[in-house]
């Protein structure tokens, strides 16, 4: 059932509880004063899913679930014909692995992208069917269709995810009951550049290699420079980023660094 423990409640479900609780209290002293942590409640309810590393609503990994010296390099986005190639071609070149959380409906229209992708010894996440970033607000059952529409196009591709990760990393109060569903845990990241979907690359490989730190997952966009005219730039950026972490330091394949698989083959 993945990494989700239907017996235990989660921390959003206890606070609210105790929240309840509270203000269950607070209102026989004055029943306006009920109001406070039942308020305070739904702003953490609001603000929680914002944080990648947020455990409020699911468990979610974003580093290293042990101290270890290495990170472990991830893409988002993808697959595109007009990024993927160059990335793995780089990831080739210094023998980097990756894993590459990817959009379904993507996938479905580059299988060969895929192939490529699993040829080159990386791995592969679902990152939901059309990378809507209200996808945490739909229902549960559009949730749940979305993720699993992802995982039955993969399947057509010989392998099965194990890692979700959601677009933009928000996660919400119905999102671990469809990933225990699908065998699916939640995988987010703990060092980004902020590029916007590689729409600010200045200085990427600086950005991210100044954040690294031990443990850490780094989150990248296999997606073309928004500006196509910095297409050359931005693959200095990422020669640059990948030599400076094959020299200065130790990339596993994320499977490695949080100790669990990241999808099954077939």
């Amino acid at each position: 059932m993945g990494d989700q423990d239907k017996k235990s409640l989660s921390p959003a479900e206890k606070s609210g509880l105790a929240a309840l609780a509270l203000a269950l209290g607070l209102f026989l002293v004055h029943p306006a004063l009920a109001v406070i942590p039942l308020s305070l409640f739904l702003l953490m309810c609001l603000g929680a899913p914002f944080f990648p590393g947020s455990a409020f609503f699911l468990p979610v990994i974003s580093r290293a679930r042990t101290k270890t010296d290495a990170s472990a390099l991830t893409f988002d986005d993808g697959p595109s014909p007009a990024s993927t190639p160059i990335l793995l071609e780089l990831l080739a070149r210094y023998d980097l692995p990756a894993t590459f959380f990817v959009v379904g409906e993507k996938a479905a229209k580059h299988p060969e992208l895929i192939t490529a992708i699993l040829e080159g010894g990386h791995t592969i996440g679902n990152h939901s069917l059309r990378h809507d970033y209200f996808l945490m607000l739909r229902p549960p059952a559009t949730l749940q269709a979305d993720i699993h529409g992802t995982q039955e196009i993969l399947r057509k591709s010989g392998v099965t995810p194990l890692a979700f990760r959601p677009p933009t990393g928000i996660t919400g109060p119905h999102l671990g009951k469809v990933l225990a569903g699908e065998n699916l845990i939640a995988v987010t990241y703990s060092c980004r550049a902020l590029d916007r979907g590689n729409r600010n690359i200045r200085n990427l490989a600086g950005k991210i290699l100044r954040r690294l730190r031990p443990g850490d997952i780094i989150m990248l966009h296999d997606l073309p420079p928004h500006d196509r005219s910095m297409t050359d730039y931005w693959q200095q950026e990422f020669d640059r980023l990948f030599s400076a972490l094959k020299k200065e330091h130790r990339v596993v394949p994320l499977e490695a660094l949080i100790g669990k698989p990241v999808m099954e083959r077939f």
